[in-house]
């Protein structure tokens, strides 16, 4: 499982010129999936994503979550995450999980996220027009 997080002033995708997530304050994360992620995966993810400190303290020094700003989420799904491009100028996505069991496990992820807090998300395998303003900036990759 790879994850983008970015931290942001504001995010929202808009899918057919209609929007169908939005956030203010928070964290704008891109989800791709592989072969043998499962719920073990999604549970370390989604506690660690939450619980993440790059969020300015008092004195300005990243060491609030986004639990602790009261921030929400924003969850896209990604396959593109898994590109691999070391050979020719085409990637290749077989490193990315089938649609299928991708979609089980994304759904999956945003339900253990919502126990920690709000979440709004993209829709699967949609064209989707993501926009954001990253703080910072700051943007984390995480990989488990």
């Amino acid at each position: 499982m790879k994850v983008v997080v970015q931290k942001v002033s504001q995010a929202k995708v808009v899918v057919d010129k209609k929007e169908v997530g939005k956030i203010d304050k928070g964290l704008m994360i891109l989800v791709g999936f592989t072969n043998n992620d499962n719920l073990e995966t999604i549970k370390w993810m989604a506690k660690k994503i939450v619980n993440l400190r790059i969020f300015p303290d008092e004195s300005g020094i990243m060491n609030l979550s986004v639990l602790d700003v009261g921030g929400k989420i924003l969850s896209v799904s990604q396959f593109t995450l898994y590109a691999d491009a070391t050979k020719g100028n085409r990637p290749s996505y077989a490193k990315a999980l089938n649609s299928e069991e991708a979609k089980k496990l994304y759904e999956i992820f945003n339900q253990e996220l919502g126990r920690y807090i709000s979440v709004a998300t993209g829709i699967f395998q949609a064209h989707m027009e993501v926009s954001l303003t990253n703080v910072g900036p700051t943007t984390i990759i995480l990989e488990k």
